[in-house]
């Protein structure tokens, strides 16, 4: 098995679903696969990556949209292909989050892309050759 590469890594809140919609820090590292978020602080109340972690991957999302700028901050979301909205928001410095993240998921939908259709043009060549040989011109 390969080592996941890590293509960026930092710090994103993310809102909360709950009544209140806070806003939480969050560790965040961005794989060829998606995006894995940490908790920013553990239950004893020291920082670092703690054991919870979420994963949003790039194969259930559908677009980063609602990109705003206020107050020296970025703030986004991740469109769900299910419809779900995850809203974040990060520090607009050097190339934001959301930048990123949304070139890595036109990536990963161009690679996925590629591979089915390489996968229906082997399957095409394959069924032509069975034909080819079972009509016995061969």
């Amino acid at each position: 098995m390969n080592p996941v590469q890590v293509m960026k890594e930092g710090y994103l809140e993310k809102r909360s679903n709950g009544l209140l919609q806070l806003w939480k820090k969050k560790r965040c590292l961005m794989t060829e696969d998606g995006l894995h978020l940490f908790d920013y602080k553990r239950k004893n109340g020291s920082t670092g990556t703690g054991l919870k972690e979420k994963q949003i991957l790039f194969e259930d999302m559908a677009t980063v949209d609602c990109v705003e700028h206020k107050r020296g901050l970025v703030y986004f979301t991740i469109v769900m292909s299910g419809g779900e909205e995850i809203d974040f928001r990060c520090q607009q410095e050097g190339t934001a989050w959301n930048a990123e993240i949304a070139l890595a998921l036109v990536r990963f939908k161009n690679r996925v892309a590629v591979q089915t259709g390489k996968s229906r043009y082997l399957s095409h060549n394959s069924s032509s050759e069975e034909d080819f040989i079972s009509s016995g011109s061969g």
